[in-house]
């Protein structure tokens, strides 16, 4: 196995430990794919939760942008969402595994097609 597909499994066991879900490894793997170099980055792979900045990136660039939503508060409260069932006090919020939620929270799985 590959250094991505080791970060996949590690992602896939945090829904599973985290959230008591099986992940759809196959959204999962676009997900993280789509996420370009960032996963290899330990910085960048997590996601700062009570970052206004970083969330403000999401709702527009991941949520907006790649998934194609129109701008509403719907969006922030779907991050807020997503944030609190993967744990507000949870440190290592993987950003696959954030992304993942919210696309399947807003149900756009086809947008990875």
């Amino acid at each position: 196995m590959g250094k991505r597909d080791d970060l996949i499994a590690k992602y896939a066991a945090d829904i599973q430990d985290k959230l008591g879900q099986a992940a759809d490894m196959d959204l999962l793997t676009k997900v993280t794919i789509g996420c370009g170099p960032a996963i290899y980055n330990p910085d960048a792979e997590t996601v700062a939760a009570s970052d206004e900045a970083e969330i403000e990136r999401i709702r527009s660039g991941y949520l907006m942008k790649k998934l194609g939503l129109p701008d509403s508060p719907a969006l922030i409260e779907g991050i807020n969402a997503v944030i609190d069932a993967y744990g507000r006090s949870n440190r290592s919020k993987y950003r696959a595994v954030v992304y993942y939620l919210l696309c399947r929270h807003f149900g756009r799985e086809a947008a990875y097609g």
